[in-house]
């Protein structure tokens, strides 16, 4: 089994990266391979498509996707939300049902409506959601302050511990027969006559 981690920070070894990489440790730990993009400015600096199709490539095989992001102005980094719309509009099918958290590191506030941004992502797709015993989040203005953030690293290490849950049960009800839903065809409503 495999889990994408998209780092959507800027900094490629801050702090974004600092939680993600505690969940990748417990993911290992388990025996899931993990698979960590930095998309930093690539989005925006002209390496856009190429960043999408390496992990559009990656998501083909994985089961289960988790995205970080730093609190901007309140927000998802900008750099994410571009990468997250085209990877969406490219690789949904092949992200459809696999379980994703979303995982946010900022400062001091910003956290929940971080959280929010991204898991429209995943609701809109079908994506279970990974939850953890905290809202996912850490706090901390570098990688260090980050490490020190006790709550916020024991909330990274249950969201993996989880989502090792949730993959495991989802290969042992395919083992007994349970069958992934059908997605129905997409319904459009227009409220304009």
């Amino acid at each position: 089994m495999k889990v994408v981690l998209i780092n959507g920070s800027r900094r490629e070894k801050g702090c974004t990266y600092t939680a993600l990489t505690e969940i990748a440790k417990e993911l290992q730990k388990e025996g899931i391979e993990t698979e960590l993009f930095h998309i930093g400015v690539k989005a925006v600096n002209g390496e856009m498509n190429q960043i999408v199709s390496e992990v559009a490539e990656a998501v083909k095989s994985a089961d289960g996707l988790i995205v970080g992001s730093p609190v901007y102005y309140a927000s998802p980094s900008g750099e994410v939300m571009a990468f997250l719309d085209r990877l969406f509009g490219v690789a949904k099918d092949d992200l459809m049902y696999k379980p994703a958290a979303a995982i946010a590191s900022a400062r001091r506030a910003g956290t929940s409506t971080t959280l929010d941004v991204l898991n429209k992502y995943f609701l809109f797709n079908q994506m279970p959601l990974v939850s953890s015993c905290y809202w996912n989040m850490v706090h901390g203005s570098n990688p260090e302050d980050v490490l020190k953030d006790e709550e916020g690293m024991q909330t990274m290490r249950t969201l993996a511990k989880n989502m090792v849950w949730i993959l495991k049960s989802i290969e042992a009800g395919k083992a007994s027969g349970i069958k992934q839903p059908v997605a129905e065809e997409k319904v459009f409503t227009n409220f304009i006559r």
